[in-house]
């Protein structure tokens, strides 16, 4: 996936050094450098981006003041040398908030996030067309419905797909990936070796999803997750 992005900011050095950030950050691709927000409102306008990093401090029009008129889809990482903007930036929605001079470590941070933010968004934004995938096993490709899946099984360099029907399918492939490709929280990892589909579960005793004589242990490395998924869905 790549990141559409711009860069504002009205001191020339700060600007360079994010362009050379992004540049060298595969997942990004740069549209357009400004020094102020009113020179970038009008291509920002004709041919928006995902994401803005996004000066607060500069003439004219701040950052926050420009945050709040660009559109809702577009998301915003703010940098600045005052740390007590930081709560203003929060407040119009920003995904991070990167105070100067800035590291490339706490750049990539932020981008992570920014591309966890989108991943995410794609996963929500499938169709029900669009809900399937095809993985390789046996020297073929499977169609296989989202909506069919119960859990997976992780077993070093290959998973099991475990469908409703009873059929298991096993392919080459890595638990990341396939739970990178997964919608969550609809498919949750549980376990290293273990995600679950879990609007299939119909039980969970002691910390053990339940299916059928199958007990699939939660581990402490997933239990946040898997709680925070529970508590949204649990009536007191």
């Amino acid at each position: 996936m790549t990141i559409t992005c711009s860069i504002i900011d009205d001191e020339p050095l700060a600007a360079s050094l994010l362009e050379s950030y992004v540049k060298k950050t595969p997942y990004l691709m740069l549209q357009g450098t400004y020094n102020s927000a009113i020179t970038a409102m009008k291509d920002l306008r004709e041919h928006p981006v995902q994401l803005l990093f996004l000066d607060i401090q500069m003439p004219e029009l701040s950052g926050i003041e420009f945050a709040k008129i660009i559109p809702q889809e577009t998301k915003v990482i703010f940098t600045t040398a005052f740390n007590q903007y930081a709560i203003d930036g929060y407040k119009v929605n920003a995904l991070d908030y990167l105070l100067k001079p800035i590291s490339y470590q706490d750049f990539l941070l932020a981008t992570d996030k920014a591309m966890d933010y989108f991943s995410s968004q794609n996963k929500q934004n499938l169709t029900s067309e669009d809900r399937f995938m095809f993985v390789k096993s046996d020297y073929k490709l499977l169609r296989v419905c989202l909506d069919d899946i119960m859990y997976v099984e992780g077993l070093k360099d290959y998973v099991r797909i475990y469908l409703r029907s009873g059929e298991k399918i096993m392919s080459l492939m890595s638990m990341k990936k396939l739970e990178e490709y997964l919608p969550q929280p609809e498919f949750l990892r549980v376990h290293r070796s273990w995600i679950v589909h879990m609007p299939e579960v119909k039980a969970i005793d002691r910390f053990r999803i339940v299916f059928g004589d199958l007990f699939i242990p939660i581990s402490d490395n997933y239990k946040e997750q898997v709680q925070a998924y529970l508590d949204n869905h649990t009536l007191a």
